[in-house]
Parts: structure tokens; sequence; C-alpha cells
């Protein structure tokens, strides 16, 4: 957790590993999943480097990978995952796990292929089969009334020229879509010198690339002439249709069925053992598979990141650089030499100083990672700046929980989110693939944190479901009003309001003991008084934020070596920030403090005096909260106009004299030497500092080379972005006002629209459980979608906008980038 206020030191090292342990040192170093490598070989194309066969091999093994798990998906099995850690094989290994995936894949084709060559087969018998038992019958016979024989001639008239003409059969099978259309083709083709009849086969047969149950379409033509023939098989071959051969007798027929028949059980025993050698295979490929692919994902992400490394002049070591935290620097030493004992050379690593910003490395845990998540979205943070992270776990739940104000909605939250973080551990819970589930399960932390808040300002509003609740007695007493004031029976039918009168003795008996008095839910200016205690409460809340935020950017010129940060733009802000609005938050505590409740009446308006502050007027019919106001307010606002021209012209014409001195005092540089492993870096952290200060400066030119312009121009819209931003960003704090008035209002009606009617209906009808029971039902299911749903990402937004442009612009730049580490962490998983 120390890192989470300020990101880790991460050093640059230098790895000389032996060429004979770079890959078992590189494959520990993914295990361990400590360092981030820097490609010191950009300049070479991905073709050119000394690794890229391998990395072939291993995507061709990818490839034929690949093949294996789409055979054991198309078979409807599925993969295991693999069982425990696998380390990166050694190189020898690839030869014999190529070889048995070969063979494992050569097999899997054969018996494909085979099964596929068989299944044809059995298809085109049982087409067969259903053609010559579908009964179609000579279609002569349907000709004649007597019922000729099958030996009878199919013309029976006397002196036709065709009479010598011997009948010819076609029979097959068609798919059912395409029998009308070629009926149709063969009737307008042979000009009627076909007789063709066509049945639809009694069972549905499997077909053989599917699988699938399909049905078809059997026929049987009849013809004479040999043109008319070549004409049929011409036509029956277009339309891919099954054609067999249709003996005349019916004798022959039903022999040549029975022979059908046999065949079909031969084939259906063959195809069964074929099936079952192939289920053999198949088990075998999900038992080798899956510990096969995260071995191969490990030994290419080695050979990518011993790509990226350097070769010695001697051709006898690699040279690499990567980025390191530095608390984890004796880790990676020890299992370097671990590494590269069995060869018998060790290998060496040591600390270089750098001139370029260092990664940012942050820590987080489960809890964490949601709240670091809100931050990095805005953008990464510069390297060692202060994190927001550990204020945004307290700052972010609560202003949600400002505009979502309510016990009810709270705790529905805070029970969704407690279900989730009590059975985060279960598998079929992490292993989701809904991306809308992945996207609470990430935040639930973060949804407990503002359903525990939204409680907490739900009891200061005093609104439960938009009711409120009396855990206390009142502070108001209307037996004292009534008995004081001598209300008779005709003032209250003339006065259907009544207004307790807190100067009345024992009317206000006291401040109730924690948040809003449910009296006041009661009163027609419920909404008057909420409104006034909510607007000022958003502005309070907004100026203690920003001014915050400025107090946060201390530390980092603190860090960084910018102490005339301190004194030319901390102090100006400060001083801007809360001479205006910090003075508007001490009037509105003030008259909350001074005004009594005899006084109210006659109390000065805060708005008027904020307005006269800026015109240096006063107003006659507007009392002073204190003597000497105007002389402050006054003071006040000359001094944060004075703030203005330091804030900016202090910052360049300082550096500009830092820089003409540095070159009056400019000495010989020593020369470099190398560091130990855990020696500081030579780089100092004001290196890494703002961009005004580099403004023009890069790399060794910046002791050299500064341009006034540009850090002035830096200055000037940093200047103008406060100063406009401390007036809007205020303003911006009062979307906490208007939410939350949106989000009680729509309880409110919610309430009144549902149930209520429901409640009325009930007492008129008599049967209150009946009717209640679809009345809460629409009201749950309106209060989830409604207020959980659409009202929650609405403050959900509005508050990540608070924290990213009201807060964080303060003194966050988020200009830096991650340390991404080499691991095989996600290849495990």
């Amino acid at each position: 957790m120390g890192s989470m206020f300020r990101s880790e030191e991460v050093a640059l090292v230098q790895l000389f590993l032996p060429t004979a342990a770079a890959y078992p040192c590189v494959s520990q170093l993914g295990e361990l999943g400590l360092v981030e490598f820097r490609d010191l070989n950009a300049s070479v194309s991905a073709f050119q480097r000394r690794f890229v066969l391998d990395v072939r091999r291993c995507e061709e093994l990818e490839k034929t990978f690949t093949f294996l798990q789409e055979e054991v998906r198309r078979a409807g099995l599925a993969l295991p995952l693999p069982e425990g850690v696998l380390p990166a094989p050694p190189p020898r290994n690839l030869l014999r796990i190529q070889e048995e995936t070969d063979r494992l894949a050569q097999e899997l084709r054969d018996v494909r292929g085979n099964q596929q060559a068989l299944r044809a087969q059995l298809h085109e018998l049982q087409l067969h089969a259903a053609v010559l038992g579908q009964g179609h019958g000579p279609p002569v016979a349907a000709t004649y009334t007597d019922g000729p024989s099958e030996s009878s001639p199919l013309l029976q008239s006397l002196g036709d020229p065709h009479q010598d003409l011997r009948v010819n059969f076609v029979a097959g099978a068609v798919e059912p879509h395409k029998a009308a259309a070629l009926e149709r083709l063969l009737w307008r083709a042979c000009r009627g010198f076909l007789i063709a009849s066509f049945r639809e086969a009694e069972q549905p047969l499997e077909d053989p690339v599917t699988g699938e149950p399909a049905t078809w379409m059997t026929f049987l033509i009849s013809y004479w002439g040999e043109q008319i023939g070549q004409k049929i098989r011409k036509i029956t071959d277009c339309f891919h249709c099954h054609v067999f051969p249709f003996p005349e007798q019916g004798d022959a027929r039903r022999a040549v069925l029975q022979q059908l028949q046999q065949q079909s059980l031969e084939l259906q025993e063959v195809l069964g053992e074929t099936e079952r050698f192939l289920s053999q295979v198949l088990g075998r490929v999900q038992r080798l598979l899956p510990p096969w692919q995260v071995q191969m994902r490990k030994m290419k992400a080695v050979y990518l990141a011993l790509n990226q490394c350097s070769v010695s002049a001697t051709h006898k070591c690699l040279i690499a650089e990567a980025w390191c935290a530095t608390r984890d620097l004796p880790t990676l030493q020890q299992a370097l030499q671990e590494s590269s004992s069995e060869a018998g050379v060790s290998a060496v690593v040591h600390r270089i100083p750098c001139r370029d910003m260092p990664p940012t490395l942050i820590r987080t845990t489960r809890f964490t990672a949601s709240f670091q998540g809100i931050v990095d979205a805005y953008g990464v943070g510069r390297y060692q700046e202060v994190n927001p992270a550990p204020y945004t776990i307290i700052t972010f739940p609560f202003l949600f929980a400002v505009m979502f104000g309510d016990v009810g909605h709270g705790l529905l939250m805070f029970l969704f989110a407690l279900a989730m973080v009590l059975a985060e551990d279960q598998p079929g819970v992490k292993m989701a693939q809904n991306e809308i589930w992945r996207t609470f399960f990430g935040g639930r932390y973060l949804l407990l944190l503002m359903g525990l808040f939204s409680i907490y300002t739900g009891f200061i509003y005093n609104e439960c479901f938009s009711r409120a609740t009396a855990i206390f007695p009142s502070g108001w007493s209307v037996a004292a009003m009534a008995n004081q004031s001598g209300w008779s029976d005709a003032f209250l039918a003339e006065h259907p309001l009544l207004a307790l009168d807190p100067n009345v003795t024992g009317v206000f008996l006291g401040p109730y003991p924690f948040g809003i008095d449910p009296v006041w839910s009661l009163a027609v200016n419920h909404l008057s008084f909420l409104n006034s205690f909510k607007m000022k409460m958003s502005v309070i809340l907004g100026v203690t934020h920003m001014a915050f935020g400025v107090v946060l950017g201390i530390f980092n010129h603190v860090h960084f070596g910018q102490r005339h940060r301190l004194l030319l733009e901390t102090l100006p802000e400060l001083v801007f920030l809360l001479g205006l609005f910090g003075y508007l938050v001490f009037l509105v505590v003030y008259k909350w403090l001074r005004v009594s409740v005899a006084g109210a009446a006659s109390a000065p308006s805060i708005l008027i005096h904020f307005i006269n502050m800026f015109l240096f007027s006063s107003s006659p019919t507007n009392r002073l909260l204190f003597p000497g106001q105007e002389v402050v307010q006054a003071t006040l606002v000359v001094l944060a106009l004075a703030t203005v021209p330091v804030l900016l012209l202090g910052t360049p014409l300082f550096l500009r004299w830092q820089h003409r001195r540095r070159r009056r005092h400019a000495g010989p540089q020593p020369d470099e030497e190398k560091t130990g492993l855990l020696d500081p870096p030579d780089a100092p952290a004001s290196g890494w500092g703002s961009d005004e200060e580099k403004a023009g400066c890069s790399g060794d030119q910046e002791e050299d080379k500064f341009v006034l312009s540009e850090v002035f121009m830096h200055q000037a819209i940093h200047t103008i972005e406060f100063c406009l931003g401390c007036i809007s960003n205020t303003a911006s704090y009062l979307r906490l006002w208007a939410l939350s008035l949106a989000h009680a209002q729509l309880s409110e009606v919610l309430w009144a629209m549902v149930m209520r009617v429901g409640l009325r209906l009930g007492r008129e009808m008599g049967v209150v459980a009946v009717v209640l029971v679809p009345v809460f039902a629409a009201f749950a299911v309106l209060t989830v979608a409604i207020l959980l749903v659409m009202e929650g990402l609405s403050a959900f937004l509005h508050a990540l906008r608070l924290h990213w442009v009201e807060f964080q612009n303060k003194f966050y730049s988020g200009t830096g980038y991650k340390l991404n580490p080499f691991t095989f962490t996600v290849e495990d998983e």
C-alpha cells in the first residue's frame, strides 16, 4: 500500500545474458513478471531478428493447435483447463512436441477422411434403398385401366413408328427444393417424351457432412429414345441428383434392396469402429493439447522478448535493457543467477542512468484496483507523481452519495455489492462472460462503498424510499404552538396551512440529533428548505475539494525539487481560491452560527454581499454580518487580483534567471561511471518535472536551450485555466445539489404514483394484500430500473467528472505510461 500514494521507484537495468542461458533466464523472468524489456532493435525489421525462425516454428505449431482445437469443438467436446503452473519448455522439447502434434493432426485428418467417405457411402446406399423401396411402380400401369403386367409393352398402338424402341428408366433422389424445377425442366426439354413420378422419402436421412436429418425427393422417369436419355442424364447432373440403376422386374428390385440393406449394416459396423477410434484420438488431444498450448505461448513470448535484445560483439552473450522496480532488484539478481547456474556462466545485471522518464508502477489489490482504474482512465500518472487513488477511495463514493442519498436505495446497492464480494472466489462468478456482469463485478468494492456512503447521506437527508423516518423525537412541538396561539375551530377552518413560529416559547425545542428533522417532510416549504441547505453544502464541499487538490500539488513540487513553485504557484493559487470562494464558505458558516431565530427575518443575504464584494459597493438594505466586513472584502479582492500577475510571470522569470545562472557557473562535467545495482540513479527527480520547465528542451540540449516564449505560453494557459476554472468549477459543484434534488423528486413521484395509489385502492376495495402484490412488484421494478440503474449511472458519471476536471487538474498531469512487465500471467489464464 506504500506505492498507492506515489508510484514506486523504477530503475533502468542492463542484463548480460550468456547465449546458452538466455532462454531459461528470460523464461524465469516471465514467471516472475518483474521487468519490462526495452526494444534495442527498433530499427531492425521483425524478419531480420535473431530468433525469427524460432518464432515462426511456434506460430506454425499454433496453427496446428488451432486445427486440433476445432476438431475437438466439432465433436462437441471441451478442452479442460491445464493443471498447475507449466513452465516454458526447453528448446530441445520443441521438436518432440512438433512431431507428436503432427502425428495427432495426421491421424485426425485420416480418420476424419475415412469417416466422411464411409458416411458418404452409407448415405448413397440408404438413398438407393429408399428409391427402390419407395413403391413408384412402373409408370405405364397408371395409364391403363385393365392393369397390364410389367412385361407388357409401354405403348400398344399399332402402326406407331416408335413401337420397336425399348423403354428405359432413370431413378434417383433430389433435394426437395429442387424437385419442382427439375420436373418443369424435364417436361420442357423432353417435350413430353417421358413419364416422371416424384415422391417424398418416407424417412429423413442423415446428411454426411452436417450430420443433421434431411428429407429427399425420390423420382422415377421412364423414357424411350437415346437422345431423350442423354438429355435426362445431363439435366439430372446439373441438379446434382443421385441417380441409381432401377431394375424393371420386381423380384430383381427386391434382391437388390436386400443386398443394399446388408451392405448398409456392414458399413454401419465399420463406421462405428471408425468413430470409436476417432474418440480415442480426440481423448488424447484433450489430454495433451491444453498444456501444449500454454507452453507454446510461453515459448513464443520468450523468443519475442529475446528478439528485443542485442548481441554482444563477441556473440557470446545477449544484452538487454529493462525497467524494474527498485524493491525487486535483489529478486531479479537472484533469479538470473539461479537460471544461469547450469550454463556455467552467471548472468550479470547492473543499474544504468537514464534521462528518459521511467514508467509508472502502482501495485493494486482487489479493493484498490477499481479506484485506481478510475484515475488511470483519465491518464496514467507521471513517474512518482502524487496518486489521487487513495483519496478517491473516500471522496468518490462520498460525492456520489451526496447526489444519491437515500437509505433504501443505498441499502439495495450495498447488498448487491456485498453479494458479489462474498462470491468473488467462486469460479462460475469469475469466469462469467457477460460484459455487463463483468463490469459490475470489476467495480464491486466501489459499489460497496457507494452504497454504504449513500446510506449515510440518506440518514442525513432523512430519506428512505423518499419517506422520512422519526428515529429521534422531533425538535418542533405543534402542541405548544396550538396552546399559545389560541387556534380555534374557526381559525383552523379558515387557514388550511398553519405555521410554526420558532420564536414562540416551547415550539422549537432544539436541533434534531442527526440529519434533517422529519417534521420538514410535512411542510409545504420542504423543498425550499432543502434547496438552501443542499446548495450551500455543495459550495462548501466543492471549495474544500478543490483546495485539497491544490494542497496535494505541494507534495509534487517538493518531491521533484521545484520549491520555487511553492511560492510562485501554490501560494498564489491558494490565496486566489480561498480569498474569493473560501470567503464565501466562511460567510455561509458564519451566518449559520451567528444568526439566531429572532433575527432570521432580517438576516442579510450572502449572495448580495458576494456580488458587492466584486463591485466594491454596499447595499443599505442588506446589513453587514460583522464589523469591518467591507474592508475585509476589498482586501481579499485586491489580494486575489494581485496573485494573477505573480502566477503568470513568476515561474517564467525565475526559470530564465535560473538558466542564466547555470550557464555562468557551468563547468566541465565529470565522466559517468557505472552504478551499483542498488545505488540511487544519477538523474535527479526534477528531470521529469512539468512541461513548462522543459518547453523547448529535450535530451542533452535541456541545459543549453531555453525558450522563454514557450515557457510563458504554458504558464499563461495554466494561469487562465486556474483563474477561470475556480469560478466555473465552483459552479460545477452545484451539480451535487441538482442531482440530489432530482433523485429525491423522482423517488417522491414514484412513491406518489405507484405505492400511494396502491394503498388507496387496497383501502377502498378491502383486499389490501391482493392489490399490493402487483403494486409492490411494479414499484420494485421501477425503483431498480430508474432510481438505481439510471439515476445511479447519472450520479456516477457526474462524480467522475468532478474528480477528473475539478479535482485532479489542480495537481495531477496524467502524462505518464504504465510499467507493463514481461509476464506469463495472461498465458496461464
